[in-house]
């Protein structure tokens, strides 16, 4: 991410002081203390893309003050930097971390571990592989610093729908954090969980991931049959009349005959789909486990196949991938 970083200088009350000495975070009733006594949540959000800057809208449309950083000095960004940022928080800090997993990820918990504080709280809300939020949560730890990893999904249509989140991290953390997680997530009862301890939030994401390339597979072979068939006359038709009484009604459903009415046929789109990675994660723990995942594992093989052809089948799934997160896709 090209991120520059520098320690943080500010000045701590004695007892805060001890703690940083001492590598621990101050005592939770402290915490939970200044918690209670504000009438709304700070926090820090970090990457302002596709997801990030929509999430911040929707904290601060419940009423929470959001600062925002990304490297886009176009962005909407509050602060130009990481110290910044960190700067503008008050103590207790909770940063809320949404930019690609892998190096981007690694740098931003890296200078965070540099900036931050003991009793500071770091969300990882991407992609990031269950065993590295270990090792973050390990290495945050030295300095006092919590981390909640939370399996972030509804992509562009979160704003508007609410998020479904999937929360790892120990109680005291979640808790503490509930007020923006209640933010974010749909009306209702449903769509955030405290799915368990670290690494928990991102496992259930990974798994919520391969479910969803095992039935958008699905979709795309339906219609794919359809199309080919001589009996079918209009597979659109036949898909848009699956949305009311059928058993296999969905959203996905709803977005497959968006996506076909947008762009009938989706002849203008490439048969190509590009897979993120959580599929190919989940199959590999399911070998370790013992539990056959043959649908998952079809679906993955069926997007990477999609480089060297060009099926109808692909072009649903890059339809969808596009409808429902803003993907990118292929055109002819």
């Amino acid at each position: 991410m090209g991120l520059k970083c520098a320690a943080s200088t500010h000045t701590e009350e004695v007892e805060r002081e001890r703690a940083r000495q001492t590598g621990q975070r101050p005592p939770l009733t402290q915490i939970n203390e200044q918690h209670e006594r504000k009438t709304t949540m700070q926090i820090g959000m970090i990457g302002l893309g596709r997801m990030g800057l929509n999430m911040a809208e929707r904290i601060k449309g419940a009423g929470h003050q959001v600062v925002g950083y990304d490297l886009d000095p176009d962005s909407g960004r509050d602060v130009d930097s990481l110290e910044a940022l960190v700067g503008a928080l008050q103590a207790p800090r909770a940063i809320w971390v949404m930019v690609p997993a892998g190096k981007p990820t690694e740098e931003t918990i890296g200078c965070l571990y540099d900036l931050l504080e003991p009793g500071d709280l770091v969300i990882d809300g991407g992609n990031t592989h269950f065993t590295q939020d270990m090792e973050h949560a390990k290495l945050l730890s030295e300095r006092g610093i919590g981390l909640v990893d939370v399996g972030t999904s509804n992509g562009i249509w979160g704003k508007e729908r609410g998020y479904a989140l999937m929360a790892g991290g120990s109680d005291e953390d979640f808790e503490r954090i509930l007020p923006i997680l209640e933010a974010l997530k749909p009306e209702g009862e449903n769509g955030l969980v405290h799915a368990g301890g670290i690494g928990a939030g991102h496992y259930a994401k990974m798994v919520h991931n391969g479910i969803e390339y095992g039935m958008m597979q699905a979709l795309a072979e339906g219609y794919a049959i359809m199309q080919a068939s001589p009996l079918v006359k209009n597979p659109d038709q036949v898909a848009a009349s699956w949305r009311e009484g059928s058993v296999i009604k969905s959203w996905l459903l709803d977005l497959m005959v968006k996506a076909l009415q947008e762009d009938p046929g989706l002849e203008h789109i490439a048969g190509k789909a590009d897979e993120s990675g959580e599929a190919k994660w989940m199959i590999q723990d399911a070998l370790k486990l013992g539990v056959p995942v043959p649908v998952t594992t079809a679906s993955l093989y069926a997007r990477q196949g999609s480089k060297i052809s060009d099926p109808i089948t692909m072009k649903v799934v890059s339809a969808l991938r596009e409808q429902f997160g803003g993907h990118p896709i292929a055109k002819e």
